[in-house]
């Protein structure tokens, strides 16, 4: 035992979020469920990332955008889109490691994006202390085992 945790008996870090922000994109792309999808299906196929439930994709009604979920075996792969000002946002968690993706060509090449800023995230395992995480526990009311 690691303090409150279980030894994990797999190799587990706790994975890699990105976080994307793409600005100075075509309103018309940016309403276009299938525009989102074939963005997505990319992401998917070219990380070899395995989708087990039918993804949800939903296209607000007037001037609204895309708002797009895909639960993934290895976490999940989500995007929102807001045509009004030209910004889409995609979040895109694995539990494990996998190479980056170039989301700045690919936005630019389906959304015409004219910046994108892809933020990565390291979720470690080891990165909480049992004193953080007892912290935390109290403080939100959660118990801690």
């Amino acid at each position: 035992m690691h303090g409150s945790r279980p030894e994990l008996a797999i190799d587990f870090s706790g994975g890699t979020e990105w976080l994307i922000d793409a600005q100075g994109c075509r309103v018309d792309r940016l309403t276009d469920p299938a525009c989102i999808r074939a963005i997505c299906d990319d992401v998917l196929a070219s990380l070899k990332l395995n989708v087990v439930a039918d993804p949800l994709l939903h296209r607000f009604g007037g001037p609204g955008g895309v708002t797009a979920m895909y639960l993934l075996a290895e976490s999940h792969l989500t995007c929102h889109t807001y045509p009004e000002v030209g910004f889409a946002t995609f979040n895109l968690y694995c539990c494990r490691q996998r190479p980056r993706w170039n989301w700045e060509d690919a936005l630019r090449q389906h959304l015409g994006a004219t910046e994108v800023r892809v933020r990565m995230i390291d979720r470690n395992v080891d990165a909480i202390t049992p004193a953080e995480s007892s912290n935390f526990a109290r403080r939100s009311g959660a118990s801690s085992r």
